[in-house]
């Protein structure tokens, strides 16, 4: 895996910071499925993070299907589910149908979104 580093100077938290840096990489293929990841310790380390820091990332990243996590063996890239892409997409096509319907721009909706994230 490259190198993750945390921007201090950033207004987006630290635990956000290394939630998103992971999650973009695993669903560019930056981090390829099967991806083995390093240990919670390691990678606290790495970033200067707490441990329990790092721990909550990949829990959270759990949940989120980002990452599987195999008892001793350790915390890999989860296989992408194309029925989770799927169904991500026909959300933003509802989402942008009920955007226009309100008669918000693109960068409106856009806003909006980010807002949310």
């Amino acid at each position: 895996m490259e190198p993750l580093s945390i921007d201090p100077t950033s207004s987006e938290p630290p635990f956000a910071q290394l939630r998103a840096a992971i999650a973009s990489r695993a669903a560019s293929g930056r981090l390829e499925a099967g991806e083995k990841l390093p240990t919670v310790r390691a990678l606290a380390a790495d970033v200067g993070l707490a441990v329990n820091t790092v721990a909550r990332v990949y829990r959270e990243l759990e949940a989120d299907g980002v990452v599987v996590t195999e008892g001793r063996r350790g915390t890999f890239v989860a296989s992408p589910s194309g029925s989770a892409v799927a169904d991500v997409g026909a959300e933003a096509a509802r989402y942008a149908a009920a955007a226009r319907r309100a008669g918000l721009s693109r960068s409106e909706a856009g806003r909006l979104l980010d807002d949310a994230w």
